[in-house]
């Protein structure tokens, strides 16, 4: 097996027409990653010879995210076994193992393909994936003689009472000797219900001609297909365990794990805890020993060891929070670095800006970043206090030290050390609330 080479070829021209959507099937995202993208993923851990993806007319958008891998055009859409003679072209002089793989059945692991592909280089000519599911009355079921060898495979609305009885289900995914796999396409013919080319008659024709077929099996949540918005919740929530279960076997805890949601590439430390309810989208990575509390959202943003996160926090891309920082409730941290030590606890904004190490930003600060043409950044030096509500007009400087009073507006740098106050003069009238209340209560 490690010596014979495999090329694998993905079908991904359909429409996806259950979806109802304009977007191509295998291009829906699970864990914020086209399905297509999960499988070749996979694939690439076969080391494989070839990738070749089928399409469908007009699908410019896969042919961009599979590449470089090289994709043909099933012009036709005239069945799997016509979507494979589409890349056929791809295949010729091919004597290795040729796998068979569905860009909308994203969750297949690399064990099972590679166990696919071993059958065929262990001397069938044709083998396929096939599962035991909980309910099958939709799958086409696998026959197999006395020995355990494939004869074929019968389509459920085909199938005999005593065919249906047979709980081997078929998944699709199959894999084929490349010596005999574009004879056998040769063969196909339309002649059935839907007039289309099938695959899976090539079980029939590989035994006709002698030759022998295998049946491996895999699980069935590895199996999925994803047809409809209903099977793409179900491959989300899959993956998402699976997600959840290596973040607590890498060393985090998650208070109430079904209740956290990943993006495929999230990356946490060891001693990271995860409070409830707490997204992360895509791009993060969490450094060792930092506390995430509920309710945050995290998308594109470096969190270093030690550092607190929420409860309702939301570091949006380009966030850089230091070492042992907080980012408290209510704080939206948007292209800006938090410096170590530095403390944004509550209702702030702050966007384009550079915060020094042990600043403390005070609640309802705003670093007003855009004039609704262009970005501008704010820097603040270490050690600086700016008090609650203040307005910092960028671009601005606050230097190390410096104390912005609470309530400012402040439009021009700060030197170092300094204190900055810009409000309009307090004017006190004794005497004049009651006066006022006296006055209406006339009226």
């Amino acid at each position: 097996m490690t010596d014979t080479p495999i090329a694998v070829v993905i079908l991904a021209a359909g429409k996806g027409t259950r979806m109802k959507s304009d977007l191509p099937k295998v291009m829906h995202a699970v864990a914020g990653r086209p399905m297509i993208s999960h499988l070749l993923d996979t694939v690439s851990e076969l080391a494989p010879a070839k990738v070749v993806v089928v399409v469908g007319p007009d699908m410019d958008v896969v042919t961009k995210t599979v590449a470089p891998h090289p994709t043909c055009v099933q012009a036709d859409r005239d069945g799997t076994g016509g979507a494979v003679k589409a890349a056929a072209s791809e295949l010729q002089g091919f004597a290795g193992t040729v796998l068979v793989l569905y860009g909308d059945t994203p969750l297949v692991r690399a064990e099972t393909m590679r166990n696919a592909a071993a059958a065929c280089a262990d001397g069938a000519a044709v083998s396929v994936l096939g599962f035991q599911p909980s309910h099958f009355h939709q799958y086409g079921r696998l026959i197999t003689d006395a020995s355990g060898a494939l004869t074929a495979i019968v389509e459920a609305r085909d199938a005999s009472p005593e065919e249906l009885d047979v709980n081997l289900c078929n998944s699709g995914v199959m894999a084929f000797d490349g010596r005999h796999l574009l004879g056998l396409l040769d063969q196909l013919d339309t002649d059935n219900s839907k007039g289309e080319y099938y695959l899976t008659d090539t079980v029939r024709l590989a035994c006709a001609a002698g030759h022998s077929a295998a049946v491996v099996e895999g699980e069935e949540d590895e199996l999925l297909g994803v047809n409809s918005r209903e099977d793409l919740a179900v491959a989300e929530a899959v993956v998402q365990d699976e997600l959840r279960a290596r973040a607590m076997e890498d060393g985090a805890t998650l208070v109430e794990p079904a209740t956290v949601w990943f993006h495929h590439d999230t990356q946490l430390g060891r001693d990271v805890v995860v409070q409830p309810n707490v997204v992360f989208g895509p791009g993060v990575t969490v450094a060792d020993n930092v506390q995430i509390k509920a309710f945050s959202h995290l998308e594109g943003a470096r969190v270093e060891s030690g550092a607190v996160i929420g409860p309702y926090a939301r570091l949006r891309p380009g966030a850089q929070i230091g070492v042992e920082a907080h980012v408290g409730n209510f704080v939206e941290i948007k292209n800006a670095e938090l410096g170590a030590g530095a403390k944004a606890n509550h209702l702030t904004y702050i966007g384009d800006a550079t915060i020094g190490a042990r600043s403390n930003i005070g609640a309802g600060t705003i670093t007003c970043n855009y004039d609704g043409f262009g970005k501008y950044r704010t820097t603040i030096g270490a050690g600086a206090f700016i008090g609650s509500n203040s307005a910092l007009v960028a671009p601005v400087t606050i230097g190390d030290g410096a104390i912005v009073a609470a309530g400012s507006t402040i439009g021009r740098d700060v030197e170092k050390d300094a204190l900055s106050i810009e409000r309009a003069p307090q004017v006190d009238k004794p005497g004049w609330a009651g006066n006022f209340r006296a006055l209406k209560k006339k009226d």
